[in-house]
């Protein structure tokens, strides 16, 4: 009887232990029952069941990235763009450094960038902007003697269409692309024009480009403006015969314009700094092993005052032209701070076509300092509005505050 007893208070205090052990299931699971759950891990093993086997550590990044692409092909819900993730991939990798200045391109961007430094390729002529507050894309400078200018196209002209294709500033790269193409074949675009409220359409034959990056001309009491607008490889020859011209017109003093330049080449900034300080050092590189370059400039300068204009916008190699300048004691800056960028950058060409674009060096100015994150502080300090800033190309004089401070400037040292 005692045996019973004990046998049937086992069997019940059992009993109630699986139906605890079955909530807890159903409550830590909820899957369970309608058997959406598979409770085995990769390895075979009831899930959190720990594998004690001892595994070899992956030989390489790759092949755990392999390995982690080959398991989400075989078992992910959707089937998967292998082009497209292996793409973003790329990037990430680029991008998990945390500088913005080194990145991936894929073969199409690479060759984009290669055209953007080169500064010729095919097409119609303008350079672009977007307008943010409604979303547009708006042509800022028609280049004149190119296929947009003698189409009429004018400052301030929003592109809606490309060949009957809507566009906006959201897809500015893809609508680049889409008004480049080969040489002699044309391109239709749906203009905006907000002065006369008219919207038309234009048809325009591509022609090879040679970007306008310099202009120059004289102002009064012969004083010499030149602006350059990026450092790209036809810059040096274009600025050459600016200063060259304003030169033989009897330039008493020059008033470079670099605001709102981004940069470029260093070899070709380089060269035209070359052409404005006296004999020492340009400016000079440092990589992470302290290994140094400097780049040292010839004996022959610039013969009369010199003024840089530079604002937030004037990035890289403006900052290295314009830090030579003034450690070199030939000319003074007016403006705003620099942004204040002062890597450099290589681009590694892959067996694909595609490319990265990596930091490998810090630059400093002659008196050593590197200016990255920090800027330079213009002698001359004059703010600007930023809608005046945008359209730097179309300002009156009287509305460029920056450019009437360089003149009253320039006319001091002149002694006018």
């Amino acid at each position: 009887m005692t045996n019973k007893k004990t046998f049937a208070m086992g069997l019940f205090a059992g009993m109630v232990a699986i139906v605890l052990i079955y909530t807890a299931i159903m409550l830590i699971v909820p899957g369970f029952l309608s058997g959406s759950i598979n409770l085995r891990n990769a390895s075979g093993l009831p899930a959190g069941a720990a594998d004690n086997t001892p595994r070899p550590a992956y030989p390489t990044i790759g092949n755990k990235v392999d390995d982690i692409l080959k398991t989400l092909n075989e078992n992910y819900v959707e089937q998967l763009d292998m082009t497209e993730l292996s793409q973003k991939i790329y990037q990430e990798v680029a991008a998990a450094l945390g500088d913005p200045y080194t990145n991936y391109l894929d073969a199409q961007q690479y060759m984009a960038f290669m055209e953007d430094t080169e500064g010729i390729y095919a097409g119609i002529g303008v350079m672009v902007g977007a307008n943010l507050d409604n979303n547009r894309i708006v042509i800022t400078v028609p280049f004149e003697g190119y296929p947009s200018a003698e189409a009429g196209l004018l400052p301030g002209d929003a592109i809606v269409k490309v060949n009957g294709y809507e566009v906006n500033a959201e897809m500015m790269d893809e609508t680049v692309r889409m008004i480049k193409g080969e040489q002699g074949t044309s391109v239709e675009l749906t203009i905006y024009r907000e002065s006369s409220d008219e919207t038309f359409d234009v048809t325009i034959v591509r022609e090879i480009i040679n970007v306008p990056t310099v202009s120059h001309k004289m102002l009064d009491g012969d004083i010499g403006y030149l602006r350059i607008t990026q450092f790209e490889r036809v810059t040096a020859h274009q600025f050459e015969a600016s200063y060259n011209e304003l030169v033989g017109d009897g330039m008493k003093g020059l008033i470079l314009d670099l605001r709102n330049n981004p940069g470029g080449l260093l070899s070709v900034v380089n060269y035209i700094t070359d052409i404005l300080v006296p004999e020492g050092i340009i400016v000079y590189t440092e990589d992470r092993y302290g290994n140094q370059t400097r780049t040292p400039s010839n004996e022959e300068h610039i013969e009369v005052p010199l003024l840089v204009l530079v604002n937030g916008y004037s990035a890289s190699a403006s900052e290295v032209l314009s830090g030579a300048v003034r450690d070199h004691g030939v000319g003074e800056l007016v403006g705003t701070t620099t942004f204040g960028k002062g890597l450099v950058q290589n681009v590694y060409t892959l067996k694909d076509n595609s490319a990265l674009r990596v930091t490998i060096a810090k630059y400093y100015t002659p008196s050593g300092v590197c200016i990255q994150d920090i800027g330079l502080e213009p002698d001359y300090e004059i703010d600007m509005d930023t809608e005046l800033t945008v359209r730097l190309a179309n300002l009156t004089l009287d509305e460029d505050v920056q450019l009437k401070k360089a003149l009253e400037v320039m006319e001091e040292k002149i002694g006018r």
